[in-house]
């Protein structure tokens, strides 16, 4: 039996039971995409865009890498972001961590882990930045819990201040960015409090302490 058998008749389930549920589904899908939605979240088996969000095959956009990190250096996402925006047109672009994530964790704690280590140092400067506010929490799964809220607070910035985006808002296209952190826990995503929608919101969260204000909406 090929190893990944299994694989295939799940498929296999999984395509039979679409098809009767809508049997022009693949068709239709087959001839467009049109996702409002760019999800940019972490490479983590446990989350994945379409089920949580309740959505079919063709209605979001999917970027993830670990630890759901935006940089400007990073071509591949920067190249689903560009197709996303420019092409696809979405409306919205949602970076999305979640707690518990072992890259934050690896971020903090630093064990030797190889090749992954040079990608976590973006995490670590998000580490390093608020390394006082970081001491505030006691619990180790406290501290890394907040670092990956403070993590997507600061890849929502950083995806603001994309050409992509900067040239999407110039020429007044309607777009959005908001940063959300999953639960592992109980399977539902918190809003932190930060979308962006134009120059001028970024520009506003840059002069504000936008970290603390999402700490205080999320815990009140």
């Amino acid at each position: 039996m090929h190893p990944l058998a299994l694989l295939f008749k799940k498929n296999r389930d999984w395509a039979e039971a679409i098809r009767r549920r809508d049997p022009d589904f693949f068709p239709t899908l087959s001839r467009q995409q049109a996702p409002e939605y760019l999800w940019i979240g972490c490479s983590d088996s446990r989350v994945p865009a379409n089920e949580i969000c309740g959505l079919l095959p063709g209605e979001i956009f999917v970027h993830r890498n670990v630890a759901n990190i935006v940089v400007h250096s990073d071509l591949n996402c920067l190249s689903v972001m560009q197709y996303a925006v420019d092409v696809l047109r979405v409306k919205h672009i949602i970076i999305v961590g979640h707690y518990g994530c072992g890259g934050v964790r690896a971020a903090l704690e630093k064990p030797k882990l190889g090749l992954i280590e040079n990608w976590l140092r973006h995490v670590e400067d998000v580490a390093s930045r608020y390394a006082e506010h970081l001491t505030c929490y006691r619990d180790d799964s406290a501290r890394v819990d907040r670092l990956c809220e403070l993590n997507v607070i600061t890849q929502v910035i950083h995806t603001a201040e994309t050409t992509i985006v900067r040239n999407a808002w110039e020429r007044g296209q309607d777009l959005a960015i908001h940063g959300w952190v999953y639960s592992l826990k109980d399977g539902l995503v918190r809003h932190l409090g930060l979308t962006l929608t134009s120059g001028h919101d970024l520009d506003d969260a840059l002069k504000r302490n936008w970290e603390e204000s999402a700490a205080e909406l999320y815990q009140s």
